[in-house]
């Protein structure tokens, strides 16, 4: 069986391992099964691909901050072009509820309590960014912030099952 495996460039400890049907690579936790030419028998059950089972509890606080400055960084915008209060008052709001996710997502104690947090402002932004987009029937800025916001609600729920 000839096999190509996905060469990764870590800078921790990678362990190479065989398997029945190919090989995997395994980064000190996070397992990537590596992009592998597999035997004729075996091609059809799985086929090529990577794929990583990193948990999303890490990455959690790190995307609920991003989240937040995003929002800030719009509000801001918003209102230094148009001087839209009510956008700067939503960035600010945001900012702050990310923040609480953030620290709350932080101990193992609070972190249910933050991906709720997290979870009920993405919906909410969510929801009124969709209202908008709606509303106005123009693409920016409500639909790039639709979209990011539907995102966060996605990943926030993924990180909410995979810590339940």
């Amino acid at each position: 069986m000839s096999s190509y495996a996905l060469m990764l460039h870590i800078p921790s400890v990678v362990s190479v391992r065989n398997t029945k049907l190919g090989r995997s690579v395994s980064d000190c936790g996070r397992n990537w099964s590596g992009l592998t030419k597999l035997s004729e028998k075996s091609k059809s059950k799985r086929g090529y691909g990577l794929s990583c089972k990193a948990e999303l509890s890490k990455l959690a606080p790190a995307v609920s901050a991003g989240y937040g400055v995003l929002l800030l960084g719009g509000g801001l915008f918003a209102y230094t072009k148009s001087g839209s209060k009510g956008s700067l008052f939503g960035g600010l709001t945001g900012a702050v509820l990310m923040a609480a996710a953030y620290f709350l997502i932080k101990s193992p104690k609070t972190r249910v309590l933050g991906y709720t947090i997290g979870l009920g402002s993405a919906f909410l932004f969510s929801f009124f960014f969709g209202f908008r987009f709606a509303s106005s029937r123009k693409l920016v800025p409500a639909g790039p912030l639709l979209l990011l916001s539907i995102g966060m609600l996605a990943f926030f729920v993924m990180a909410y099952m995979q810590h339940s």
